[in-house]
C-alpha cells in the first residue's frame, strides 16, 4: 500500500503537511514539530491528534512522499 500525506501547497508544493494515510488509516497532524530541508526535498516531524509520531519526506526529484513512524 503506499503512504499519502495531504498537505498544503501555497507557493510551492508540501508547505505544511496537513494528514498522513498511513497503513488503512488517515491521521490528522496536529503539530509541526520540527522542519528542515535536505538537497532533496522537504522534511517534517509531526505529530497526530492519535498521538503518534511520524517523520515525513517528500522527494523533490522523484515527487514522492516516504512516510516513517517513530
Amino acid at each position: 500500500m503506499t503512504e499519502v500525506v495531504e498537505c498544503h501547497s501555497g507557493f510551492e508544493y508540501a508547505e505544511r503537511p496537513l494528514a498522513v494515510n498511513w497503513e488503512g488509516s488517515r491521521y490528522a497532524v496536529l503539530e509541526i514539530l520540527a522542519q528542515w530541508r535536505t538537497s532533496g526535498g522537504r522534511c517534517f516531524r509531526v505529530r497526530t491528534e492519535e498521538e503518534k509520531a511520524f517523520e515525513l519526506f517528500y522527494s523533490e526529484l522523484h515527487d514522492e512522499w516516504r512516510v516513517k513512524p517513530v
